[in-house]
This record gives C-alpha cells, structure tokens and sequence, in this order.
C-alpha cells in the first residue's frame, strides 16, 4: 500500500511540479505532494526489509539447485497439474 501511494504522490508531483504557492504568502513553496511520497518510499523501504529479515530468518535450508531461477515456473506449473 505505501508504495502505491508512493507512485500516486510521484505521478501528481510529475504532473504538478515541485513548487506549490504557500497559502497566505503567495511565496513558492515545495509541494506537499514531495513530502509525502519521501514519508511513503521511507516506509516501503522499512516494510520491504522487516519483510527480507523475516523471511532470511525463517530460512531453514539452503537452495541446492543450479540457480533459483531454473525453470522454477516451469516446476510449479508442472507439480500444480501433476505431472
């Protein structure tokens, strides 16, 4: 979720720009949109490393093949189907 919001707030601030005018002094401003996608990235970048120390954490044995990347959708097609 934080980084869809994440996207939504660097889209208006692509459409937008990075000033906005300060509302009693008419003064440029840095757009609000700019904070609030850094406070989302900052999230979404803590969620995404609890996440990877979790699952690194739980990890109980070590991958013995080739490559984690061999035909790996290929296999779980296959054992889906029964083949």
């Amino acid at each position: 979720m934080a980084s869809a919001r994440w996207r939504q707030c660097e889209s208006i601030t692509s459409q937008l720009g990075f000033l906005a005018k300060h509302p009693t002094t008419g003064a440029a401003i840095q757009s609000p949109y700019v904070a609030i996608a850094d406070k989302y990235m900052t999230q979404a970048n803590r969620l995404g490393s609890e996440i990877y120390q979790i699952v690194r954490e739980n990890c109980t044995g070590e991958y013995k093949g080739a490559s984690p990347q061999d035909d790996v959708m290929k296999r779980l097609l296959r054992a889906r189907k029964g083949y």
